[in-house]
């Protein structure tokens, strides 16, 4: 530990004396993301910086999430349900253009609804979509969308599914959208422009001038770049050395940022857990026993303070504290096997996918707690378009994955990562909270806490449940 400090001491005066480098910058933004954004099609992106940067920077959605995580109007700025709350009929803004110059319609927004809804798209939140049985433009400003069953609040996922263009769009048939020229050169109507994407270095937006003032006005930055820098040194390096303004940190780098007059640690809750998807289709994971040993053998305190630093909340269950309300139940501790046992049973060996290219250290930490347990696990990391291949793609090439999973404060993501493991899941979230705890198809391990470092000279800068960028619009420089 000794040994690494001194090299971020090292680092440290050598930056030091570099602060005009972002000075250098003025109006422009660097924004580190550990990888490429995916896809900046929302019909087509399960990568969760890709969807804030669709929602908050090119694009719009229909409503959004407030400060208190209650929906407030965006591209929709009235809206009222039928009294079976059915069918909700949406008044949409007629003054917000599309960059390459047409209106943004209701027409646009039903387009995007029914090819979310049509499978051949591929949407990742196409589950979420069951209910919803038309989406029907009734000319440019009012959009109705009719349910099977009466609906309880607004969907989640109309937070989160941005609006795209019709008249770009719509002539591609759906199960081409992943080959579409648009995912290379995006059209968007937010608040900022694109301008350009190096893929695996950086995409580069500018400042929409025409934004309405009755969404917000433009915003204040003149650009905003996603930087893509996948290893953490080098993102530590770059953030001290002034070259990017906000970095994701490591949790045993946080004193050390904090130490640097230039630079803060911002500190926010996520609805974002990570936990072991386990491939029930084959073996080992396809029996039940082996599933609930596996789960007891992880110490998820020990996760949280070793690995984390206490950055996180140890939980062996899929609901996150912050939307039940109260404090997360108990993580489970391993449990005790005799020696003897162990001994006289041969390993249960399996392969546990990751994403990255670094040290592993949770997959370590993982490996050691397992290899008490009579496991042995083969560690192999992937590059992220290779992972979710292998994770998400049709063959489900894998044994268990370990995986982030953003949530939504409807739990509509319980569903999709249940069935990844193979299993069918149930109609209703309660039903769907205990098959986890019975059934174990996801050994859950922590619920993150978001751990950014920022440099000083940006303002106006909020981060929380929703994620980094909700207040990007707002963002400015000295």
């Amino acid at each position: 530990m000794g040994q690494s400090y001194r090299a971020l001491a090292l680092l440290a005066l050598a930056a030091w004396g570099c602060g005009s480098v972002a000075d250098r910058r003025s109006d422009s933004v660097m924004f580190a993301s550990g990888a490429d954004l995916q896809s900046i099609n929302p019909l087509l992106t399960l990568h969760p910086l890709a969807r804030q940067v669709q929602r908050y920077v090119l694009f719009t959605t229909l409503v959004r999430y407030d400060s208190a995580m209650q929906v407030s109007p965006y591209l929709a700025r009235t809206w009222e349900w039928s009294p079976d709350r059915t069918t909700l009929t949406l008044t949409i803004s007629t003054d917000l253009r599309w960059h390459d110059g047409p209106f943004t319609t209701a027409h646009d927004a039903a387009w995007t609804l029914a090819a979310a809804r049509d499978p051949a798209t591929g949407y990742p939140r196409l589950a979420e979509l069951a209910q919803l049985r038309h989406s029907e433009a009734r000319d440019d400003s009012t959009l109705m969308l009719e349910f099977t069953q009466p609906q309880t609040g607004m969907p989640d996922v109309l937070t989160d599914l941005a609006v795209l263009p019709r008249h770009l769009l719509g002539s591609v048939p759906h199960g081409a959208l992943r080959r579409a020229a648009f995912n290379e050169q995006p059209v968007g109507n937010g608040p900022f422009r694109f301008v350009a994407h190096e893929p695996n270095r950086r995409w580069v937006f500018e400042r929409n001038p025409d934004f309405p003032a009755s969404l917000g006005g433009p915003p204040a930055l003149e650009r905003f770049i996603v930087v893509v820098v996948d290893e953490p040194m080098t993102k530590l390096a770059a953030l001290t050395s002034g070259e990017l303004d906000f970095a994701g940190i490591q949790p045993a780098h946080a004193e050390f940022v904090r130490r640097n007059p230039e630079l803060a640690v911002v500190t926010y809750p996520l609805l974002f857990s990570y936990s072991i998807v386990l491939n029930t289709r084959r073996p080992p994971f396809d029996d039940l026993t082996t599933r609930k040993r596996l789960a007891a053998a992880v110490d998820r305190d020990e996760i949280v303070n070793g690995y984390l630093f206490g950055f996180g909340t140890p939980s062996a269950s899929p609901m996150p504290p912050s939307l039940e309300g109260r404090a997360a139940e108990p993580p489970s501790r391993p449990a005790a096997e005799s020696p003897n046992r162990r001994a006289a049973e041969p390993p249960i060996s399996f392969e546990l996918l990751t994403v990255g290219s670094g040290e592993a250290a949770l997959e370590q930490l993982l490996q050691a707690q397992l290899a008490r347990a009579g496991f042995e696990v083969r560690i192999r990391q992937l590059e992220l378009s290779a992972f979710l291949e292998r994770v998400h793609g049709g063959v489900h090439d894998f044994d268990a994955a370990v995986l982030g999973v953003p949530g939504d404060p409807q739990l509509g993501h319980l569903g999709p990562l249940y069935q990844l493991s193979g299993l069918p899941a149930p109609a209703a979230t309660a039903d769907l909270v205990e098959r986890f705890a019975e059934l174990v198809p996801v050994v859950f391990l922590y619920h993150a806490q978001g751990l950014q470092g920022m440099n000083r000279r940006v303002h106006h800068v909020r981060m929380d449940l929703r994620g980094e960028l909700p207040t990007v619009a707002r963002w400015s420089t000295e």
